[in-house]
């Protein structure tokens, strides 16, 4: 079994105390809040942080924009579907009033024939 260094256990114990001196320093040698690279820094930041909204707003606009005009598109495709049916039962209608008009016609004609030959 080894000896027991006391000299290891210092040794860490000064390099602890230095790393923590080393932290205080940088702690202490950091610009202040009215610095003008500090301020740069975030004048920096907060534009970049607009221009990301600014984005964005504009793809949401974008794709609003894109959604109304799908139900638009959607909207005038249904509308023009009913026009066609609607112009579909009304040609039907006529058919069918054209259609009752012919067989009525036959009806009165085979009538009158009927009538004839009963007079002679």
């Amino acid at each position: 079994m080894g000896q027991f260094k006391a000299n290891q256990l210092v040794d860490r114990l000064e390099a602890a105390a230095k790393a923590r001196q080393a932290t205080v320093a940088r702690f202490r040698s950091r610009p202040s809040a009215d610095d003008p690279i500090v301020l740069a820094r975030q004048s920096a930041r907060r534009a970049v942080i607009h221009a990301r909204e600014v984005r964005i707003n504009e793809r949401e606009a974008a794709r609003f924009a894109a959604e109304a005009q799908r139900e638009a598109e959607a909207l005038a495709e249904r509308e023009q579907q009913e026009a066609e049916r609607a112009r579909q039962a009304a040609e039907k209608v006529v058919r069918q009033a054209a259609l009752a008009a012919e067989q009525k016609a036959a009806r009165d004609a085979r009538f009158a024939a009927r009538k004839a030959r009963a007079r002679r």
